[in-house]
């Protein structure tokens, strides 16, 4: 699953940079020069992340950042702080309003890349583009491979998201439609049996290496990844 990042910068030449290592980096960027059109951007399409300018026109991305963590749909986006405001201050007014990390103007590009995958790493493990491991079942979403044992598992495109999220998520249950959003994104309107589809496909696949027992099926809830 490729990260979707929502840039809100007006300034053409700062957009520009941080769009460009953004998706040199192997990230989906969508654009927004305001908060209108943030919003806009976001009632679409649910982003991953946001990088937001906190001096916009009209309104401030400090606003927007407080109206996002007040909303049950945006409230866990992470969102990274960009602005030229230095003081500390203004550093712990942006933090407060929700903001999971803060960068100041002029920053280089290798810089925010880092923070950006930093902040996916704590908040959203299953989009940081790293090698995830339970047992003997490895998962690499940047070779987009499955080991079971050594051995490759072949799977959809489907599959392999939803056991990157499995595998990054052990332990914990998960209704039907929080899988939806969390793999297929709350903006595909499609039937919650539709994960049972895929959870029947993924323990196929998983069989021959045993590692299908991992996939536990909860009740009148949902599902569970046994990372034990």
């Amino acid at each position: 699953m490729t990260p979707t990042i929502l840039v809100v910068e007006d300034e053409p030449a700062i957009q520009e940079l941080v769009v460009i290592n953004l998706e040199h980096a192997g990230f989906e960027v969508v654009r927004a020069v305001s908060a209108e059109e943030a919003e806009t951007a976001i009632r679409a399409v649910l982003p991953d992340l946001i990088v937001l300018d906190w001096m916009l026109p009209g309104r401030s991305g400090v606003s927007l950042a407080r109206e996002l963590r007040g909303d049950e749909r945006t409230r866990e986006v992470p969102i990274i702080m960009l602005t030229a405001r230095v003081h500390e201050e203004d550093k712990v007014q942006g933090l407060d309003a929700g903001a999971d990390d803060y960068i100041t103007k002029p920053f280089s590009p290798r810089e925010l890349l880092a923070r950006v995958r930093a902040v996916l790493r704590r908040r959203a493990p299953h989009l940081a583009s790293e090698a995830v491991t339970v047992g003997d079942l490895e998962l690499n979403p940047a070779t987009h491979r499955v080991l079971a044992a050594g051995q490759p598992v072949d799977l959809g495109p489907t599959e392999f998201r939803l056991l990157h999220f499995l595998m990054t998520h052990t332990e914990r249950v998960h209704t039907r439609a929080q899988l939806l959003d969390e793999v297929w994104g709350d903006h595909v309107f499609i039937e919650e049996r539709t994960v049972d589809v895929h959870i029947r496909r993924l323990r196929a696949a998983l069989e021959a290496s045993g590692h299908h027992q991992r996939i536990e099926t909860v009740r009148g809830t949902g599902y569970r990844f046994r990372g034990a």
